[in-house]
């Protein structure tokens, strides 16, 4: 690692200078939104639109929401799905799932989706991440690796596919610095054996990717905790944190996580609804 990453990366027990972001997760079957452990046992967690309204009253920065079973089932995102969010929210909304062409993508961002996240079809044609980026910016472009261990590997940790259902044989870090070095502009790892198990971020594989990285880092997979989501940012190395589980099941709360995080030291972002619908134009359109 160079000496300009080394003196950006936040150290451990030391704050990071911009605000992290919390970011609620969707992930969409059937026109519902689900949850499961280890990417399976889905439970029912309600409508899309409540729960995206839900996020945002409660102080979310973001949104994500992934169609989990498009690429599994060969087809395209749901834009209807996406449309009825996207009208119901002004906070930004990050779609993935079945994404694979520069018109998928376009027709997303037509819809005013802020960025878009891509696994599956990145691997299988990784110019897709350059030609995304250089067509659309960087800033909308995140590059999802949901990841596995695998002590054979030289990180510990391989990327998976299909829904977490095929191993690739790629090194996670490594496939997270090739994606830099595309263009991706931010990296949203997701550690498939914390999934849904709220027992807390997967740490080593979280920041084994920000150390190799200059790129944001969003965190996702396990968070059960206010303490987990400040180790996901002290330890972690995040620069944002994703979760559902911990949410959707009202475990935790949005607002309650941003306090906490602010009772830390960790500066967080204190923006209103009212804000959000104010910037969002400038948000979507770049």
């Amino acid at each position: 690692m160079s000496e300009e990453q080394v003196e950006s990366a936040p150290r451990a027990g030391a704050a990071p200078v911009r605000p992290v972001e919390i970011i609620p997760c969707l992930d969409m079957k059937d026109g519902r939104v689900v949850k499961g452990v280890h990417f399976v046992g889905l439970r029912d967690a309600g409508d899309p639109v409540d729960n995206a309204v839900f996020y945002q009253e409660q102080g979310a920065d973001r949104l994500a929401m992934l169609d989990i079973a498009a690429t599994v089932e060969q087809r395209k995102t749901r834009l209807e799905w996406v449309r009825r969010v996207v009208a119901a929210i002004d906070i930004p909304l990050v779609v993935g799932g079945g994404i694979s062409t520069l018109a998928d993508m376009e027709a997303l961002f037509m819809l005013g989706v802020a960025a878009v996240s891509v696994n599956s079809a990145a691997v299988a044609r990784p110019d897709l991440v350059h030609e995304a980026a250089e067509t659309f910016g960087a800033e909308r472009i995140i590059v999802a690796i949901d990841g596995r261990r695998n002590p054979t590997l030289p990180s510990g940790f391989e990327v998976m596919v299909s829904g977490g259902q095929k191993p690739t044989g790629l090194d996670a870090v490594e496939w997270a610095m090739r994606c830099e070095d595309l263009g991706a502009g931010t990296l949203l790892p997701t550690s498939m054996d914390g999934d849904g198990t709220l027992a807390g971020y997967d740490l080593p594989f979280t920041r084994s990717i920000a150390d190799a990285v200059r790129i944001p880092v969003i965190a996702s997979g396990g968070a059960g905790t206010l303490e987990h989501f400040y180790q996901g940012v002290v330890e972690g190395k995040a620069s944002a944190l994703l979760a559902a589980s911990v949410f959707h099941f009202r475990t935790l709360t949005v607002r309650q996580v941003k306090e906490y995080l602010a009772e830390q030291g960790i500066p967080v972002s204190t923006t209103t609804a009212e804000e959000s619908a104010a910037n969002k134009g400038g948000d979507v359109d770049g």
